[in-house]
């Protein structure tokens, strides 16, 4: 009947139909569908600092900032960095420093745009010994263009008076602030 070569070629024949039958039902259409994106943790630490300080100076050598804080993350999905209590004096290359505190700051990743977040406090005292502080629960402060916003309630302690307010534009460098709407001011009569 069959020779000894006729019956290897059929074996061999229906080995290999069916391992291609095998092969054909294990590639199934789904598997050439694109495989879902593995997720990532938003809140993924790439690096962080305890104790963190920092010293910023100005082109002619004199200190921008000086900042320290309990911990800085930095976020590697949006490159953000989060701050635990920053206290920051902004010297911009005078003696009269701004003391900015908070309880947490967010700072984007270029470090133009930085988000003090829960009792935010700014004070300053001039050369004549006067004392500002502002006080407010968020604010938004832009360090290269010397200036703040927030749109919460500010209170404003100066000046002999307490003026309160809600939303504020601060000019840093100008010493100047405009309260929004809400403008409440008590003075002491001299």
């Amino acid at each position: 009947m069959f020779s000894k070569k006729a019956r290897n070629i059929v074996l061999l024949g229906a080995i290999a139909a069916l391992l291609v039958a095998v092969g054909y039902w294990n590639i199934s259409p789904e598997s050439f569908l694109e495989k879902p994106v593995a997720q990532v943790d938003e809140n993924a630490i790439d690096y962080y600092a305890i104790n963190a300080h920092s010293v910023q100076y100005l082109p002619d050598g004199k200190v921008q900032y000086e900042m320290t804080a309990d911990k800085v993350e930095h976020l590697k999905s949006s490159e953000i960095t989060l701050v635990t209590t920053p206290d920051l004096h902004m010297y911009r290359g005078t003696q009269y420093p701004w003391h900015v505190q908070s309880v947490r700051a967010e700072v984007n990743p270029d470090g133009s745009e930085v988000e003090l977040i829960d009792k935010v406090r700014v004070a300053r005292t001039d050369e004549k010994q006067r004392e500002t502080i502002i006080t407010t629960t968020r604010m938004t402060v832009f360090p290269q263009k010397q200036y703040a916003q927030t749109e919460q309630a500010v209170r404003i302690d100066g000046a002999g008076g307490t003026t309160t307010g809600k939303g504020m534009k601060a000019y840093l460098k100008d010493g100047r602030m405009d309260l929004l709407s809400n403008v409440r001011g008590q003075y002491e009569a001299r």
